[in-house]
């Protein structure tokens, strides 16, 4: 046989399983079952779901046989008990209410325990077992405890602080409008200032030109200035009786020799002073620098 004949003999197979299922298990709750296309993927899955149903239901089988072997042995047991206390007079029927109370009570215990005999050392240990379970609880209780009030703490931080945000938020937007119309001034005054800004760098532009244009250097200072404006006076103080000399020689008769020398001598007096003045200024621009 082939490979592909085994897989169509395989599927096959599974398909007979899963329709015998299905209809055992839906016509159990009293329906039928519904139509539906069988894909192979489908079938893959249904049969999937028949293996573990058939699992669970042989599982389930032995837990049921074995609980009932249990209940068997327990009824047995429990009549061998209930033989021995008629037979001692220890019926359930001749003892008092209190102490059939006090039974079922102590029956009630052991079950909650999780008690398989009546030895004092299973209820100590149960107890004890009890005990520590109680203690841990306590533990863990004060340990939430514990955690919770921190958190209850946090929490009355966090909704101070949250408070004081709101507040603070509140006091903001309160302060928006002025801001607001503050900053619109703020830019209405930088547009004036940017204006004179290039207004004043325009006219900076244009004394430059002018200086420039008049041979200003940075040499020439105010300090230079009144100090060529000193020696001027002092040269005008100087070459004064010079001009009153030669005033007073306008009014002499004309004579070609005599003038001719005057006018030497007042020659090298002009050059005398002018290469004073020369001088001073040479010294006061050097000064200066």
């Amino acid at each position: 046989m082939s490979d592909q004949e085994t897989v169509v003999t395989a599927e096959a197979s599974a398909m007979g399983e899963v329709k015998e299922w299905l209809a055992k298990t839906i016509e159990a709750a009293g329906k039928t079952v519904p139509e539906f296309e069988y894909t192979p993927r489908s079938v893959s899955h249904l049969h999937h779901l028949v293996t573990l149903s058939k699992a669970k239901d042989e599982a389930a089988r032995l837990v049921a046989r074995d609980f009932r072997i249990k209940a068997s042995e327990y009824r047995s047991q429990a009549a061998r008990i209930r033989e021995i206390l008629e037979n001692v007079g220890l019926a359930q029927e001749s003892l008092p209410s209190n102490v059939v109370a006090s039974a079922q009570v102590l029956a009630n215990v052991a079950n909650l325990l999780n008690i398989r005999d009546t030895e004092m050392s299973s209820f100590l240990v149960a107890m004890g077992d009890i005990s520590l379970r109680k203690t841990g609880v306590e533990e863990k209780r004060a340990k939430v405890h514990k955690e919770s009030k921190l958190l209850l703490d946090y929490t009355r931080k966090a909704i101070a602080r949250l408070t004081y945000l709101k507040r603070t938020l509140a006091q903001l937007e309160d302060e928006v409008a002025p801001c607001e119309a503050q900053m619109e001034s703020w830019k209405t005054n930088l547009q004036v200032m940017a204006a004179k800004e290039r207004q004043y760098m325009q006219q900076c532009a244009n004394y430059k030109a002018v200086l420039n244009h008049a041979g200003y250097t940075p040499e020439v200072s105010h300090r230079v200035l009144v100090e060529m404006a000193e020696h001027r006076k002092e040269l005008e103080k100087k070459t004064k009786p010079i001009l009153d000399t030669l005033r007073s020689y306008q009014d002499l008769p004309p004579d070609k020799a005599l003038a001719a020398l005057a006018i030497e001598d007042k020659k090298r007096q002009y050059a005398a002073a002018e290469k004073y003045l020369e001088d001073v200024l040479q010294s006061a621009l050097a000064n200066s620098g």
